[in-house]
């Protein structure tokens, strides 16, 4: 990857496609989510309204200060003064009030896309996560929307109201002195060219900030989550090394973008200021010339200040509308991803009660980051309810894509597979799955307490149900032995057990779950001799009248199986009891011979 140049942030759209589309009307997106909270939004609108008509009408109460301020009446002068502190007060209370408004609005409609960001993408199949890392999606989801929580809280409020003063002056200065405004008007052209080419460049920057932020999230996620790998190999250096430089370019384009928009302010500002200047110096002469009062000059170089004042916010809130845009772009890429795995619109009733009745129909599938590879070819087979069918193969055979096919984590390419006679691409992927419990080859536990990870086979169940299937799991003994017992925190991904320990707790959330669809994918690879030996009888127990699919390596496992598939390089290549197929001396007795003579010459 060249120096400079930030990762393309995967599944969600080309880089260079996307980069055409770069503009501020990205913002648009947003109205769908503060269209719900109008009202709130339209309170605020008033609030600001309000307070900018407030601030233009300063300026008159001084110009009537100034004009009578030798006047023989002082009386005149307390009253000017009054109203004056009496607008102020009105002034002050407005901007409260508006403040308060917006930065509600923005946390309320940040909070929402959050929800919306979040809902979409845990639902997202695999094949999205084998092309966008989860630190890219964790960074979406955090720093584009507080950059979008800055922007709806403050910036659009003060963009605005700095708009509405400048629309506002400008008219008032034309009403005071059409002369000095058509001077002023001048300007205006020298203004708008420099934010409409610095813009553009800063647009392009702050997307590419955002992307090298993402990609520096991204790394970081990737390098802790396996921390301990990390650290065993000695790799604290490079992956260091790595988060620096991408670190450091995330900052050399933070830097780039400030400096142009720095730039951009600079030259605002001096051409801004540089015409109400000279536009003044000739002021002056016609308050001399007895062709404008005083008052008039001091109530138009007011106004000039407001416009000149408005312009230059707006050409820095320009600066984070872009950011803005490219951070709104981001998240609406998330938003309208469309997922490889798609629910049916009116999706079939499957039949209740659920007996388990699996069949694959001449399904072909190859992983999307491997195209070219099958790694199902043109799979026939038939699972009867409540059979118990271990699938053993070499690694790389297929044994784990069928668990995954079943889950319809992916959609075959080819063929169909059918729970109940009901093929699944017709079915809500919710719906079956409720049906369905699974072991996987690598168990995730999650920050929280035994009870609580077991529970997330069945929320509703009860501490009793809990207990039993933890024992039945073989998982009792060593949860009561922790520091408080099931209630004891387990640690981020389970740091805190050991890896048969994890298993045993994978092994009690299904038991928990009661579905009458079973599937272990290696459910014992990490568990010792006795462990195993418990859990298998745990599962010989939970397995009667269950639809059981068991792949292992250990061919021990499944010699109990009422049928044993054998796979390799996606096909069905045997079928049978473990007998008959030790018989055929195919693929699986030589499996049978290389494990069990082994393990004898090892014991």
């Amino acid at each position: 990857m060249a120096r400079g140049t930030p990762p393309a942030p995967a599944a969600p759209g080309q880089k260079e496609e996307r980069a055409k589309s770069r503009k501020i009307g990205a913002l648009a997106a947003l109205v769908p989510f503060l269209w719900p909270y109008r009202r709130l939004m339209f309170a605020a609108i008033a609030a600001l309204v309000t307070t900018a008509l407030i601030s233009l009408t300063l300026p008159l109460a001084v110009r009537r200060v100034v004009d009578n301020f030798d006047t023989a009446n002082p009386h005149i002068l307390d009253q000017y003064f009054g109203a004056a502190l009496g607008i102020a007060a009105l002034l002050a209370l407005g901007t409260g009030l508006r403040y308060a408004l917006v930065t509600r609005l923005g946390e309320r409609v940040v909070a929402d896309i959050r929800k919306a960001v979040f809902d979409r993408v845990i639902t997202m199949s695999p094949a999205f996560y084998e092309k966008v890392m989860t630190g890219e999606v964790l960074s979406r989801i955090t720093t584009d929307t507080t950059l979008l929580l800055s922007v709806i809280g403050s910036s659009v409020s003060i963009a605005l109201r700095n708009l509405l003063i400048f629309i506002g002056g400008l008219v008032l200065m034309l009403l005071t002195s059409a002369k000095l405004t058509g001077l002023v008007l001048l300007i205006v052209p020298a203004v708008v060219v420099p934010i409409l080419v610095l813009g553009r460049r800063l647009r392009v920057l702050s997307r590419e900030n955002q992307d090298w932020i993402a990609a520096s999230s991204g790394n970081a996620s990737e390098a802790l989550s396996a921390v301990q790998t990390v650290q065993a190999f000695t790799h604290e250096t490079a992956s260091r090394s790595k988060f620096f430089e991408f670190t450091e370019l995330s900052y050399d384009s933070a830097r780039r973008r400030i400096w142009t928009r720095a730039l951009m302010t600079v030259i605002v500002i001096f051409l801004v200021f540089a015409g109400i200047v000279g536009v003044l110096w000739i002021g002056a002469r016609d308050v001399r010339a007895g062709d404008m009062t005083q008052g008039a000059l001091v109530q138009f170089v007011i106004y000039a200040v407001m416009v000149a004042g408005g312009v230059a916010a707006l050409s820095e809130i320009w600066g984070e509308l872009q950011r803005a845009a490219g951070a709104t772009e981001r998240l609406v890429e998330l938003l309208q991803t469309k997922d490889s795995v798609q629910d049916p619109q009116t999706g079939l009733a499957l039949p209740q009660p659920v007996t388990g009745r699996i069949a694959f129909e001449n399904v072909t599938f190859a992983y999307p980051s491997r195209p070219k590879i099958n790694a199902l070819d043109d799979v026939s087979l038939n699972i009867e309810p409540g059979e118990t069918v271990a699938f053993v193969g070499p690694s790389g055979a297929g044994k784990t894509t069928i668990i995954q096919m079943i889950l319809r984590f992916y959609d075959p390419s080819a063929g169909k597979i059918t729970l109940d006679g009901m093929d699944l691409s017709q079915l809500q992927r919710d719906a079956f799955r409720k049906s369905i419990a699974l072991v996987p080859q690598d168990p995730v536990i999650f920050a929280a307490s035994a009870r609580d990870n077991i529970r997330f086979g069945r929320p509703d169940a009860t501490d009793a149900e809990i207990e039993n299937a933890a024992k039945a799991a073989a998982a009792h003994d060593f949860i009561a032995a922790l520091p408080d017992g099931y209630d004891a925190y387990l640690g981020e991904r389970g740091v805190m057990l050991s890896g048969g320990q994890k298993q045993r707790i994978a092994i009690a959330r299904a038991i928990l779950r009661d579905a009458p669809v079973l599937l272990l994918d290696e459910a014992t690879s990490a568990l010792d001799a006795e462990s195993e030996r418990a859990v298998q009888t745990a599962v010989d127990t939970l397995s009667r009248g269950r639809t059981t699919l068991i792949v292992a390596h250990r061919l021990a496992t499944v010699k109990k199986a009422d049928r044993i598939v054998v796979m390799d390089q996606g096909r069905v290549v045997a079928s049978g009891p473990h007998d008959e197929l030790v018989a055929e001396d195919g693929l699986y007795a030589r499996l049978a011979r290389l494990q069990f003579t082994d393990g004898m010459a090892a014991e």
